[in-house]
């Protein structure tokens, strides 16, 4: 038969899962918000792209506030969200040469 002070020291397997949970260090950041910014750096790369081509008037300032968003959130892939940013000013360029050379705001050919 145990005593009292034995039955204290054997360690039993909740307290060891509740040990367990303690000393875990929890990460100081998940990593779910910095691949929501690699992706909106990734969409803004494109959009931008496509934007050089099609509908520059919607999707240039959409590349715009996504690169932002993605270089405000701290994004691994600056270059791409630099990219969209740059893209995207293009694609209002684009559409802007295109209005003033028209003379009207029709961004057809």
């Amino acid at each position: 038969m145990k005593t009292l002070d034995q039955e204290r020291r054997a360690p039993h397997p909740v307290h060891l899962v509740r040990l367990a949970r303690v000393v875990r260090p929890e990460p100081a950041q998940s990593a779910e918000p910095r691949r929501d910014a690699d992706a909106m750096a990734v969409a803004a790369f494109v959009l931008g792209l496509l934007g050089l081509l099609v509908l520059n008037v919607v999707l240039g300032p959409v590349a715009l506030v996504l690169a932002g968003l993605a270089l405000w959130r701290g994004t691994t892939r600056r270059g791409r969200a630099l990219l969209g940013l740059g893209l995207g000013i293009a694609d209002l360029a684009v559409f802007f040469a295109l209005a003033a050379a028209d003379s009207t705001l029709s961004w057809s050919m």
